[in-house]
Formats: C-alpha cells, sequence, structure tokens
C-alpha cells in the first residue's frame, strides 16, 4: 500500500505546477521577448539562436510540468483509495464462482531460478481457477549443451511445481471436505471445527516458511521471493489462525459460510494447473522472433481442440471435431495474466485485480495492472539507479490513470479476453490463419495496443497498490539493450493515437487536453528531451539567452523527484545520479529514436531484443561507451571557454555535466570495462572473421543426399525462383524407370 499524502503534499504538488507553468512565462517575457523590444539590431544568428534555445526549453519544461501534472493525479489517487478488505474478497470469489484466469509466462532461454521464482509467485497466487502457462520460445533443438540443458529445465519445471503442490492441496481440499461434513452434521459452528481451519493455516504457513528456509539466497532477488513471496503469504495465514484461536478462547466462532470460505482460501492458494508450451514446435504458428507473437500464438489457440499433424518434416495444429480425439485442448478463460518471467507478483495480485474488473461500472476495463516496481538490495550501483527511475516511473503511470491517460506496461497486467478479441487482426501467412491480438509493429507492443484498446471504446486502469516486481538490468551493456528497445517506436504510434482521437470524437467521447497531452509526452518526450540535451551539451548559445527563470522553472521537478525518491524509499541524492544516469544513456536514447525513423522509412519490422538476464557481465557497443566520455570532454572544454569568455552561466551548467557524467561513468560503467568494451567495438570493426571454405572433393564424387520426397510432395518447389540443380544432379538422384 502506498501511503496517504498529507494535505501539505498536495498543496506543495499544486504549487510546484503553478511555478513551473510561471517561471516559463517570465523567461519568455523577461529574456525572448525583452531581447526583440529592446534591441533592434539582432543578428540572424541571434534570432536563430533564441528561436531554437526557447524551442528547447519549452519542450523540457512542458515534460517537466506533465511529470508534476502526472505526480499529482498519482497522489489524489492513494489519497483516495480505499482496499477492499479480506471478507469482501472471499465472498466475490465464494462457491459458485465460475471464472478462470490463465498465466502466460513468456519465456526465452532463461536461467533456472529466475523463471522458477516467477512460476511460484504466479502458482500461489490466492485465485479459485488458474492456469499457468511456461511459454517457452526457445529453439527446439537447440546446437550447444547450456542451451540444451536451459531448454530441458523449463520444460520440466512446470511437473516439478506441480508435484510439490500436489501434497498441501490434496491435504486442504480434504480438510474442505471435512470441515463440509461437520457442518452438515452439526447444527452450529463448534469450536472443533474452527480448531480444524486453524490447525491447516498453520500447517501451510509452515510449509511455506519451511520452502523459505529451504531456498537458497544467492542474491537480492531470492530474498525478495523467501521474504515477500513466501514468507509474505505465511505470515497473512498466521494472522488468519490467530484470529480464528482467539475465537475459539473467546468463545465465539465466525459463519458456517465464512468458515467455509476461509477453507477454500488454502485450496485456492495451492491448486493450480501448469504446463508449458513450445510454439515453435508447430509450423502452423508464428515464428516471429517477440514477445507479442509468442504470447499470440497461444491466446489464438484458446477455447479450441486441436489435432498434431505430421506435414513432411514439420508438425502443424489443425481443429478437432467435437466427436474427434484432440492432442491438444486448451480452454477458454476470461481472464489471461501476462507475466515477464523475470517479475514476481505479490499473494493477492489476481484476485485484487479481478476483483476490481468485475466492480460495477468497469465493465469496459480491458486492462488492469500494478506497474511494477524494483526489487529492494541490489548489489551495484547502475541497478539500484534503474530500479529508482522504475519506481519513478510507477508513480507516474498511477497519476495517468488519474486523468484516463494508462498505458499498458507490458511486464505485467490482467486482461479481460473480450477484449483483445474486439482489437484481434487475421492474416493468413503461409497457408495459416494467423491471429495478432497484441501488436509487434514496433518493439514496445504493451503501447501500441494500448492505443488499439482505446479506439475500441476500452480503457485501461493502474490498480493503486505495489504488488508487482520486476527485475532491472544489471549491468550497462544489458541496461544498452532495455533502453535502446524502449526509446524506439513512440513516434512511430503518434499516428494511430491521432486516429483514435478522430474515432472518439465521432463517438462523442469527452477528451480533456491533460489526457492527450500527457499521452503525447509519454510517447514522444524521449525524442524531444534526448535531442534537446544534445543542443544545450553541444552549442555555446548565446550568454543574453539564459535566465535564472530557467532554473526556476526546472527546480519543482527535481524538488518532486527528490520527495518521490525518498517516499519510495531511495534517498533524496539519487535525482542527482539519475541526471548523470541519463547522460550516459543519451546515445542509447538516441539511438532508439533513429530506428524509429528507420522504421517509418522503410515500413519494416525492428527485431525485439531481449534483455539479457545473465549472471555475467554483458558487453555493451563501444559506441555507447565512447559517447559518454565525449561528453565529459566537451564539457570540460566548454567550461574552460565560458570561464575565459566570463559566459558564467554555461561555466555552472557545463561543469555541472562533467562532474556528474564523469561519475556516472564510473560508477556505472567502470573505467575497466569501458576499456574492454571500447576495444572489442575496436576490434570487431577492423576484423571480419574468416569464412570457413567449402569442401573441394576433388574428382571424388559426392554422395547424393537421399531424396526427401514428403517435404516435396508437401512444400513444392521452395527455391524461390533460383535455378540452383544441375541438370546432371537431378539425373543422379532420380532413379531411373
Amino acid at each position: 500500500m502506498h501511503s496517504r499524502p498529507s494535505g501539505r503534499k498536495l498543496v506543495l504538488g499544486r504549487l510546484a505546477i503553478v511555478v513551473t507553468v510561471l517561471a516559463w512565462l517570465m523567461y519568455v517575457i523577461t529574456t525572448v521577448v525583452r531581447e526583440f523590444v529592446e534591441n533592434d539590431t539582432q543578428t540572424l544568428r541571434f534570432v536563430l539562436e533564441a528561436v531554437s534555445y526557447l524551442l528547447v526549453v519549452t519542450f523540457l519544461s512542458f515534460s517537466a510540468l506533465m511529470y508534476l501534472v502526472a505526480r499529482q493525479g498519482a497522489l489524489y489517487r492513494y489519497r483516495d483509495h480505499v482496499r477492499a478488505p479480506r471478507g469482501i474478497l472471499d465472498q466475490h470469489f465464494a462457491d459458485g464462482y465460475d471464472k478462470a484466469v490463465t498465466v502466460l509466462i513468456p519465456s526465452y532461454r532463461e536461467e533456472p531460478e529466475v523463471i522458477a521464482k516467477t512460476v511460484w509467485s504466479a502458482a500461489l497466487q490466492e485465485f479459485p481457477q488458474k492456469r499457468v502457462i511456461v511459454l517457452i520460445d526457445d529453439p527446439p533443438a537447440p546446437a550447444d549443451d547450456e542451451n540444451i540443458a536451459l531448454l530441458q529445465s523449463a520444460r520440466d519445471l512446470p511437473a516439478v511445481v506441480a508435484a510439490a503442490l500436489e501434497g498441501p492441496r490434496a491435504r486442504f481440499s480434504a480438510a474442505r471436505q471435512q470441515l463440509q461434513d461437520g457442518l452438515a452434521a452439526a447444527e452450529t459452528v463448534t469450536g472443533d471445527l474452527v480448531t480444524l481451519v486453524s490447525d491447516e493455516y498453520l500447517h501451510a504457513a509452515e510449509w511455506l516458511e519451511a520452502k523459505a528456509e529451504a531456498h537458497r539466497i544467492a542474491d537480492h532477488m531470492d530474498a525478495f521471493f523467501a521474504d515477500r513471496v513466501l514468507i509474505g503469504l505465511a505470515s497473512d495465514l498466521r494472522l488468519t489462525r490467530l484470529a480464528l484461536d482467539a475465537a475459539v478462547e473467546q468463545g465465539g466462532a465466525p459463519s458456517a459460510e465464512r468458515l467455509v470460505q476461509l477453507a477454500d482460501r488454502l485450496v485456492w492458494i495451492f491448486t493450480a494447473e501448469i504446463s508449458s508450451f513450445e510454439r515453435k514446435t508447430f509450423a502452423s504458428l508464428s515464428h516471429e522472433a517477440n514477445k507479442a507473437m509468442n504470447l499470440n500464438s497461444y491466446i489464438g489457440l484458446m477455447g479450441r481442440r486441436w489435432k498434431v499433424e505430421d506435414a513432411a518434416d514439420e508438425r502443424i495444429l489443425v481443429p478437432a471435431a467435437d466427436d474427434e480425439h484432440a492432442d491438444l485442448d486448451v480452454p477458454y478463460t476470461e481472464y489471461l495474466l501476462t507475466l515477464d518471467a523475470d517479475s514476481m507478483l505479490l499473494r493477492d495480485y489476481c484476485i485484487r485485480l479481478v476483483h476490481f474488473l468485475e466492480q460495477p461500472g468497469n465493465e469496459r476495463v480491458a486492462v488492469t495492472q500494478t506497474p511494477y516496481s524494483a526489487y529492494r538490495g541490489a548489489p551495484s550501483r547502475i541497478e539500484r539507479v534503474a530500479g529508482a527511475t522504475t519506481d519513478i516511473q510507477h508513480t507516474l503511470h498511477q497519476g495517468m490513470t488519474y486523468y484516463n491517460a494508462t498505458f499498458w506496461v507490458g511486464a505485467n497486467a490482467v486482461i479481460r479476453r473480450v477484449a483483445l478479441d474486439d482489437i484481434v487482426e487475421r492474416q493468413t501467412v503461409g497457408g495459416f490463419e494467423i491471429d495478432t491480438y497484441i501488436q509487434d509493429r514496433t518493439v514496445i507492443e504493451d503501447t501500441e495496443s494500448s492505443i488499439d484498446l482505446g479506439t475500441h471504446g476500452w480503457t485501461l486502469v493502474n490498480y493503486p497498490e505495489r504488488l508487482s516486481y520486476s527485475a532491472t538490468p544489471p549491468d550497462f551493456g544489458s541496461l544498452v539493450v532495455q533502453r535502446r528497445r524502449w526509446a524506439n517506436g513512440g513516434l512511430l504510434i503518434m499516428a494511430k493515437f491521432s486516429r483514435q482521437l478522430r474515432e472518439r470524437r465521432y463517438r462523442r467521447e469527452r477528451i480533456l487536453a491533460r489526457e492527450v497531452l500527457l499521452r503525447v509526452n509519454y510517447m514522444a518526450s524521449i525524442a524531444w528531451a534526448s535531442l534537446g540535451l544534445i543542443f544545450l551539451l553541444a552549442y555555446p548559445y548565446d550568454s543574453r539567452l539564459l535566465s535564472p527563470w530557467v532554473v526556476v522553472a526546472a527546480l519543482p521537478y527535481f524538488l518532486c523527484m527528490a520527495s518521490d525518491l525518498a517516499e519510495s524509499g531511495h534517498r533524496r541524492t539519487d535525482v542527482f545520479r539519475i541526471y548523470g544516469f541519463n547522460l550516459v544513456l543519451l546515445a542509447v536514447n538516441v539511438a532508439g529514436v533513429v530506428k524509429s525513423v528507420q522504421q517509418a522509412l522503410t515500413n519494416e519490422k525492428i527485431p525485439f531484443v531481449r534483455t539479457p538476464k545473465v549472471q555475467n557481465r554483458t558487453a555493451a557497443p563501444g559506441l555507447y561507451v565512447f559517447v559518454p566520455f565525449v561528453i565529459v570532454a566537451f564539457s570540460i572544454l566548454t567550461l574552460v571557454r565560458d570561464i575565459n569568455a566570463q559566459n558564467w552561466g554555461n561555466a555552472a551548467f557545463a561543469a555541472f555535466n562533467a562532474l556528474l557524467c564523469g561519475w556516472a561513468i564510473v560508477a556505472y560503467i567502470g573505467l575497466r570495462a569501458s576499456i574492454v568494451d571500447m576495444t572489442l567495438g575496436v576490434v570487431g570493426w577492423l576484423f571480419v572473421p574468416v569464412k570457413p571454405k567449402r569442401a573441394t572433393h576433388g574428382t571424388v564424387e559426392r554422395k547424393p543426399k537421399p531424396v526427401d520426397w514428403s517435404s516435396i510432395l508437401y512444400h513444392g518447389d521452395r527455391r524461390l525462383g533460383r535455378d540452383i540443380t544441375r541438370k546432371s544432379d537431378l539425373r543422379r538422384r532420380v532413379s531411373p524407370r
């Protein structure tokens, strides 16, 4: 739960918004307009500098203002949020509730320990009917031993977790039956029946505590799993046992209905259907290398029965008739829960979010989620500061919901299946029908799908609690992969957002300007903030354009961010570390924006690059390591030049950038790692791997390969117009009649 903000904090938040707007207006009037009015001898260079500087300051001030507006919305939501009591939840999902949820966990060559914690956190969710599916996206026939072991561990994991849950599930199911029999035989709830349920809660808590004790703690994620997932659930169960024991001691007892609900809760926790699915083993499903199509492939199978047929050297899925045997039966469920393989859910994530979706007035909410937070206790500086930015984003996303500007954040979400059916796109590829529910045109598929859902009249809501956590990259190399992907795609979605606005106006929906501005800022701010920062760093603007009002306009942004960091468990001074963090990522963000422009020009999909999740350090491209050193060197050069020119404002800004960027290089990349990565970048650019020479057979006649007759009859000619078969080869391979 978020702490409830005080009235003073709310007032200061409003004041920060007002100060930012007034300071920007004062800068425009007292500096830019004044220069043009009082000085009539302006050169063309000064005019261009003034216009460009005003644009940069305006865009950066606008982004700061949107941060403050979203933050204020989050504070209002934290103030107004009232958590549903436990009894209300149990009553809502009592006997007769027949809806189910399917948890989909996309996995690609994940470390066994990482994916296991995710599966366990999903399997222990409190929900009457849940299915947990690991969507294994590894190549089905890997060549090296390491990847073979990873694939096998992913395939074995569902059975291992299911077997571990079977013992407590059977015990609690039997106890529930015993309770029902006892209630049927007795006219009132007896102390023995209450004690029966209390003892079962004790056993469940001890089982979870024993598992937490046996879990090997290798890093902060293991500590989180043991403490927050297992021990957290055990503590909750012990609290219920305490209440039941107190009822017996005081001569009271819950109602028979409530006692059955408490017994049902234990069965829900330890009951889950767990399995895996591999789309790449079937030629009839999409093999696009991205998370979206991995999810789409399974979602498209749900609610139908399928036969597996052999087609030459491939397997395909064919719909099975009602009276036919089916090799694969994929049940339809009303809700989907998507969960990244490096994320974990707290115990009541599923039950609270589904309960929210089923409240009156929420019938058109398609997606609800709790934007993920970072695991605490990260060992590296870069992981801690990346986690701080993640927690800041959590607050912003919560505030955007206040203005109906929610975006789907793909790490976790509960999705209403009928909403996905509204936005599905179907196409035929290679003779097979491919369903696309979650768009894969960009590498930020969740953002684009948010726009699609809004176009069809659906809304999205962030649930105002912290119930999900996800990993942050542990080194600069893996962070480059993640942030470059995040910076790519926002500009491409702007056109689709424009179409959404037209469609909503046609339906006469009320669209607030705050929603539009927040959405535009979310999708495009990386582009203008990165380009604006480059101008400020690289171009020596005329000192007449500098003004204290620019600092005043930015000050509320930094002060409020420092407050939000402290509220999230970080240090206030992390605001300076985040500034340096953004400086070293400047080239990465620009590269992502350039990729968006490239995709817009070529109309081709950008390959989805997964964030590495490995124990060893991931090497970063040499260029992204080199650019921060350039920023430091250029800032020092600018500092010296401005001191000589007595341009003290620019000199202070250059010194500030040089100091924080230099510190960020040492703290987040490391001098030794920088040298290694830049050296590898140069070596990789200079040297080209030698291709192995094709074997020469001389006079030895090659043995022809056996003709794969089944593939020829199924596929036909797959040479794509290239005449690669010589007549002599064909005569040798075709047997004479």
